[in-house]
């Protein structure tokens, strides 16, 4: 309800308002700083794996690409999203493309590492990543649309928007699901991998409660205006959650390497690096269509909006 920056903000102004406390502060800092740590532990996998010439740690590398880029993406949006009403909508627009490209690193990773032992060669799992492609087109192009209806339909654009980012989640972390339910059953075999799928798992239901729930500013509205609201919550969990999930893929890359090279074939440069490449180029024709199509609708008001992305 308060501590919002001015709407026609100079890029310069932008960046001055992460030094200050606005309602946008923490959102920024929340997805700048894990930035880096992620960097920081793709800069130390470098020095220990050969990503140039060992194709079995390719997915891993399109993988640690994509947590690099989605929070800094993240972080440059609510930076830059006060100096025009079109600027923020293109913003969202990259951000959205990025979390959707992350969610087709998520389903490269786990078609290559942590695929069910029963499921492995199996039709999902030959066709598990072009699946991932086509999720992440339909995230990007679903979560796009959804900023065209926001003003007449609010609520109407919350749900596109969550169920954009649901459907690639839920499907990615189909091969997740069964494991952990096999394990249930007792049919496998605790691990530390299976241990950190698990929080990445409750902290991603955590994130996408937040983002729904509006909690706990609806509660108490305007007393979590610059600390505690739920976009910032939200952000933390999706970092946490991102942490676990990076510590369960390398697990399970390095545990199954033996038993998944023995069984199937050893990831391709076209089915990891290439199609990383693909789904940038399709997410980025995806967010041109949708911004030329910005002037074409109805005008946007230039008073900021009172509800977080």
């Amino acid at each position: 309800m308060s501590g919002y920056r001015h709407p026609r903000s100079s890029a310069l102004d932008c960046i001055l308002s992460s030094f200050q406390m606005t309602n946008e502060t923490v959102n920024i800092w929340t997805h700048f700083l894990p930035t880096w740590y992620f960097l920081w532990r793709f800069s130390v996998l470098c020095t220990s794996l050969d990503f140039l010439t060992d194709s079995y740690t390719w997915p891993l590398l399109v993988y640690m690409l994509l947590i690099c880029l989605y929070p800094f993406t993240s972080s440059c949006a609510h930076t830059f999203s006060s100096m025009s009403a079109e600027a923020r909508h293109i913003c969202y627009f990259f951000d959205y493309g990025a979390l959707s490209l992350y969610s087709l690193g998520c389903a490269i990773t786990y078609g290559s590492y942590a695929m069910p032992d029963r499921w492995v060669n199996s039709w999902l799992h030959q066709h598990f990543v072009t699946i991932g492609v086509a999720n992440s087109l339909f995230c990007t192009s679903m979560s796009c649309y959804s900023r065209f209806v926001e003003l007449q339909f609010p609520h109407k654009s919350k749900i596109l928007r969550t169920a954009a980012f649901i459907v690639p989640f839920l499907f990615d972390s189909f091969p997740l699901f069964y494991r952990l339910l096999s394990c249930c059953w007792g049919s496998c075999s605790p691990s530390e991998a299976l241990a950190s799928h698990s929080y990445h798992l409750l902290f991603a239901f955590l994130t996408c409660f937040l983002f729904a729930s509006h909690l706990p500013e609806r509660l108490a509205p305007g007393r979590f205006d610059y600390i505690g609201h739920s976009h910032q919550l939200f952000h933390v969990c999706a970092v946490v959650g991102t942490h676990f999930q990076m510590e369960a893929v390398l697990t399970d890359m390095a545990s199954r390497k033996d038993w998944l090279t023995s069984h199937s074939s050893l990831p391709s440069f076209p089915a990891t690096v290439g199609v990383l490449v693909l789904g940038v180029l399709l997410n980025l024709g995806i967010i041109g269509i949708f911004s030329a199509g910005l002037p074409r609708t109805p005008r946007q008001s230039t008073s900021a909006h009172l509800h977080q992305e």
